[in-house]
């Protein structure tokens, strides 16, 4: 799809309104966010995404507009995955509830801006080295079998650890442990000190970057479109914050989210190396289309929310008929005492 950059300019401008928006309207002034405020900005940035996409089908063309949605619900479901990530950097840094908004888009914008760089760099290396198809691709299938590897270990302890960046900022740059609101660096005794906001805001967006590094390889399978790669992560990434607080406790019921997106960067990865083969040899290889793309994408998704909510509904009333059977063994043996 050639893109001018007259509409890279107006895109880029079109997204820091409507964040701009978001910000002024639902993100300004702290306070807990609901599920009928989150759900509501939920649906907006899901429903500005599918015109988007539609805008690409009446501006651009069909591939185009499909390569938009594979990348953006893989993309999507990729950041799902992010979430229970979110959900232990809240609780590791304590996060009030009331910041917890502030937090995540300061940290989600971060995140955004540091992805553009990476997606120009990723697509500057594939215009220029066909056989970085391959290296992609292995990744992603390497990282297919380290999300088995990781549901598998079911570890139901789990807890974040901070990143040397984020230690190295706590250890070297004078900060507090108080909370001044959304204030991120206040006067105390004549000293400057950094707040938790600002940590914890560095921490949010450094993960999602290092989450990063498993999907742009994964959309750049779908599409080595650099425009395409671009919105769609930022649609995908503009209504995190959102998602967060819709689904949080619905992340606990998605056990087999881990299964579902390793078969999908498998998927992708295979695809890449099929892609990278026609590109470099003269051997007859199978392209895989966008359409099959999509389709195994929402068929996989669709599939993995299926069975972990059948499985978290069985796991759930197992575990209350443990407690009645647990609670009723006292009883029965007092009444054989007695």
């Amino acid at each position: 799809m050639d893109v001018s950059m007259t509409m890279w300019v107006l895109t880029v401008a079109g997204l820091c309104a409507l964040i701009a928006v978001d910000f002024f309207i639902g993100g300004r002034k702290p306070h807990e966010v609901s599920i009928k405020e989150a759900g509501i900005w939920t649906i907006v940035w899901v429903v500005l995404a599918v015109l988007f996409g539609f805008g690409l089908l009446i501006w651009g063309d069909g591939q185009a507009s499909g390569e938009f949605f594979a990348g953006y619900i893989t993309e999507k479901s990729l950041s799902v995955d992010n979430l229970f990530v979110f959900v232990l950097i809240m609780a590791k840094f304590a996060v009030p509830s009331i910041y917890q908004q502030r937090v995540l888009m300061i940290g989600v914008l971060i995140a955004l801006v540091m992805r553009a760089v990476f997606i120009a760099v990723g697509a500057a290396a594939i215009n220029s080295f066909a056989w970085v198809f391959f290296i992609f691709g292995a990744f992603l299938i390497w990282t297919a079998w380290k999300f088995i590897q990781e549901a598998r270990a079911d570890e139901e302890e789990e807890e974040w650890e901070e990143g040397r960046l984020v230690k190295l900022i706590q250890r070297r740059v004078p900060s507090t442990d108080q909370w001044h609101g959304t204030k991120m660096i206040v006067r105390e005794n004549g000293k400057r000190l950094v707040t938790p906001m600002l940590i914890v805001m560095l921490a949010i967006g450094i993960t999602d970057v290092l989450f990063a590094v498993d999907s742009i390889p994964a959309i750049f399978g779908l599409t080595q479109d650099p425009y395409i790669v671009f919105t769609a992560n930022a649609f995908a990434l503009m209504g995190l914050r959102q998602l967060y607080f819709l689904i949080v406790g619905l992340l606990k019921k998605l056990v087999h989210l881990s299964y579902g997106l390793s078969v999908i960067l498998g998927f992708i990865g295979v695809k890449l190396v099929l892609h990278g083969i026609h590109e470099t040899t003269s051997l007859h290889v199978p392209e895989i289309s966008i359409p099959v793309s999509l389709g195994v994408i929402c068929g996989v998704l669709v599939i993995t929310t299926i069975t972990s909510l059948a499985a978290s509904k069985k796991a759930a009333a197992e575990k209350t008929a443990q407690a009645g059977t647990d609670a009723s063994e006292p009883a029965e043996k007092a009444d054989t005492q007695g």
